[in-house]
């Protein structure tokens, strides 16, 4: 089979060849490598061949990426090590120095789904079970959104520090095409509630949320490898 595989943008060259021999030794006939935020692009719909800016935030596990694109090509990248992954540990530091409560990344990751914003506008309010770091049994208290927006504010502000690095080096030509067309939102992060008003209220730029942003990598891998002509000089190696 032939195999596209995503990677970040900020992974060295001995990284990518490294993916590309596995695959092959995996049996792979011809391995190509795509970025990961113009593969988000792709599937979130953008249109990233025309001549005009196209701005992507893909916040998945382990690294959110932050991507201008412009005629097809990557005009600024970055790839930042802060994202899902270490918003779940905020919330487990939080709820330690905060509560002397000990919870698990499960839990802190259910937090995140259930309570966790970037801004709170409601009083919802969540009972969290753990174990009291003092006494050593468990113990249950009643977490409020201010709670989680406060454990994430770390993560979150790294995020928008890479967003507000990528504007400022963004052609002005392009920047400008930003204001009309605003920055997209893709990868499980985009799901956080608030996150789109948080950036719009740090940026004053408009931000939408990819329609399907957990699977915008996935369906735009699957459609560059479909469309290889269409999309062969966003392709790596072969």
């Amino acid at each position: 089979p032939r195999i596209l595989i995503c990677v970040p943008t900020g992974s060295t060259p001995v990284e990518r060849k490294a993916i590309q021999d596995s695959a092959l030794a995996a049996g792979a006939r011809k391995v190509n490598l795509i970025e990961e935020p113009i593969a988000a692009a792709i599937g979130a719909g953008l249109p990233i061949s025309e001549a005009t800016g196209s701005m992507v935030i893909d916040i998945g596990g382990g690294t959110t990426e932050i991507a201008v694109m412009s005629l097809g090509g990557v005009v600024y990248a970055n790839s930042l090590r802060v994202a899902g992954d270490a918003m779940d540990a905020g919330i487990i530091t939080y709820m330690r120095k905060q509560f002397n409560l000990l919870v698990g990344e499960a839990s802190a990751e259910k937090i995140k789904k259930e309570i966790g914003t970037a801004i709170p506008t409601s009083g919802n309010t969540y009972l969290m079970k753990g174990r009291d770091i003092r006494s050593g049994t468990p113990k249950e208290i009643s977490l409020k959104e201010e709670d989680t927006a406060e454990a994430l504010k770390p993560v979150l502000t790294q995020i928008i520090a890479g967003i507000k690095d990528a504007l400022e080096k963004t052609p002005p030509e392009l920047s400008a095409d930003l204001v009309d067309m605003g920055l997209v939102l893709t990868g499980g992060g985009a799901l956080l509630k608030n996150i789109d008003k948080l950036i719009t209220k740090e940026t004053g730029l408009p931000v939408q949320i990819a329609e399907d942003p957990l699977s915008c990598v996935a369906l735009g891998t699957g459609k560059a490898l479909d469309q290889e002509e269409t999309f062969s000089n966003m392709l790596i190696g072969g």
